[in-house]
C-alpha cells in the first residue's frame, strides 16, 4: 500500500480597500502603521534577501520578492521551530480605472501539515487585515485581538490563551 503525500495547507484572503497601492504598501511595510493595526512593528529595508522582524513578536523571515507598491513576498518563521518556515505573498492591484480602490490578496502557503500554524493564521490574518482596511479607510484601527488573550511570555511565540 502506498501512502499519499500530505497536502500542505494554504490560506488565502482577498479584500478591497478604499485606498491607493502606495498607501497599502506603506501600511504593510512601515512600522508606524503596522503597530497601529497589528500591534507589532514590521522592520526591514524590504529588499530581496534582507531579513525582516516584527518588534513585539518573535516572528521573522527573509524577503523573497519586493516590487513596491505591487507585490511583497517573504518567508515566515517562528523561533521555537526554525524548521517550520512558510511563505506570505501580498499582491496589491488597482481596480480598473478606479483611482482610490485596490484589491489586496494575501496568500500564506508552504505551511507544514504537521503543525498548528494553519489554524493560528486562519484566525489571525482576517483580524489583522480587517484592522488594516479599517485604519486605511477611517483613520483608526480596530482592536485586532479583541476577545483573545495573548501570551508572549518567555522565548516562544505569542500564543492565544483561552
Amino acid at each position: 500500500m502506498t501512502s499519499q503525500p500530505m497536502t500542505k495547507p494554504t490560506f488565502t484572503y482577498v479584500t478591497y480597500i478604499k485606498s491607493t497601492p502606495e498607501q497599502v504598501w506603506d501600511a504593510l511595510t512601515n512600522p508606524e502603521f503596522t503597530r497601529q493595526y497589528w500591534d507589532v512593528e514590521m522592520q526591514s529595508d524590504w529588499k530581496v534577501g534582507s531579513p525582516w522582524s516584527a518588534k513585539g513578536s518573535p516572528m521573522s523571515g527573509k524577503i523573497l520578492e519586493s516590487n513596491p507598491p505591487h507585490r511583497l513576498v517573504y518567508t515566515w518563521m517562528m523561533p521555537d521551530d526554525p524548521t517550520d518556515v512558510s511563505r506570505v505573498s501580498f499582491d496589491i492591484e488597482t481596480i480598473g480605472d478606479i483611482a482610490d480602490m485596490v484589491c489586496l490578496k494575501v496568500l500564506h502557503d508552504e505551511l507544514r501539515a504537521d503543525t498548528d500554524m494553519a489554524s493560528k493564521i486562519s484566525d489571525g490574518w482576517p483580524r489583522v487585515l480587517s484592522s488594516l482596511k479599517t485604519l486605511l479607510e477611517t483613520g483608526a484601527p480596530m482592536n485586532s485581538w479583541a476577545g483573545i488573550k495573548r501570551s508572549c511570555a518567555g522565548v516562544s511565540a505569542c500564543e492565544e490563551v483561552a
